[in-house]
This record gives structure tokens, C-alpha cells and sequence, in this order.
């Protein structure tokens, strides 16, 4: 018996607006669309709910960012936020607009 990872799914209040965010921020296009999912590349997908993100997420994603100087820069273009600082002068936690943290670290 095999078991596999198949994608990772976030949640998302404002469907649309997130998967823009996501997708620009990591070259993705959209693969799927259904009116409350959207599939980004092969591994990627938003679902919509109701109720707004309160806590820190338990999992997240990690980035490796060729140019990290780059990356954080457009990720803040899209309207993401730094929620700390660098750690390690490897890695820096960000939060995208819903506030999902997610990991730009260097190469």
C-alpha cells in the first residue's frame, strides 16, 4: 500500500483574490476553477470558507527563492506582509493577504 501527498489545499475567504496572489507570486496557472476551488499548477489549490483565518497555522508551506531579495519584494508587491525577521539570515516567515503564513528562504 502506497500513500502519497497529492497537493496542498489553503483556505481561502476571498477565492478569487487569493488565488491571484498565489499564482503571481509563484508562476502558476490556474488548472482547475469550480465555485468554491481553485487549482493552481499540479500541486496547489484554494478552497473557500466561511470563517476568517484566526490562528497560526499548524503546516505551511516553504519557498526557496533563487533571488531572495526579489521574492520578498514581490511578494509585498502582491500584498503580502513579513510577520517576522529574517531567521538565520536563511529564512523569513510572511503572511499572505488572508494572512496564511508560508516561508521565503533562501537557496
Amino acid at each position: 500500500m502506497g500513500i502519497r501527498i497529492n497537493g496542498i489545499v489553503m483556505d481561502a475567504n476571498e477565492l478569487d483574490s487569493l488565488a491571484r496572489f498565489w499564482s503571481e507570486l509563484l508562476d502558476l496557472p490556474i488548472t482547475r476553477r469550480e465555485e468554491d476551488w481553485i487549482s493552481l499548477g499540479p500541486d496547489l489549490a484554494l478552497q473557500r470558507v466561511s470563517e476568517p483565518k484566526t490562528v497560526k497555522n499548524r503546516v505551511h508551506v516553504d519557498l526557496v527563492a533563487d533571488d531572495f531579495t526579489a521574492a520578498t519584494a514581490r511578494a509585498a508587491e502582491l500584498g503580502a506582509t513579513p510577520a517576522g525577521d529574517i531567521q538565520e539570515n536563511l529564512w523569513q516567515v510572511w503572511q499572505d493577504p488572508e494572512g496564511n503564513e508560508f516561508c521565503i528562504c533562501r537557496s
